[in-house]
């Protein structure tokens, strides 16, 4: 259980630093958001592997969640295409991720 807390503050802190990097863009003092959301992402990614998700799991759904939360903030806060075509895209990784969970973990 703490492991899958760990990765889903790992998820929400990758995305926050993502989504900064774009604000940074138009306003340089969003770089510090940038820096905090990737530090603490990628030390809770590492928690989450030391309470035993394994590697390519906890990869995989960090960077599938991460894909999908990130296309949606975008066209919600920053009015960029989430096309159908995008869409599909997002929900193949997704597939996939699930599909390696299930493979024999």
């Amino acid at each position: 259980m703490i492991a899958a807390l760990f990765l889903v503050g790992a998820i929400l802190f990758e995305v926050g630093g993502t989504t900064c990097l774009r604000l940074a863009v138009d306003d340089r003092r969003w770089y510090a958001g940038v820096g905090v959301g990737y530090v603490v992402a990628f030390v809770m990614l590492a928690r989450a592997l030391a309470e035993g998700i394994p590697l390519g799991v906890a990869y995989g759904i960090w960077a599938a969640a991460g894909v999908a939360l990130t296309a949606v903030i975008a066209k919600v806060l920053f009015k960029e295409p989430l096309t159908w075509l995008m869409g599909f895209g997002i929900l193949l990784i997704i597939g996939g991720v699930l599909l390696e969970a299930g493979a024999g973990h």
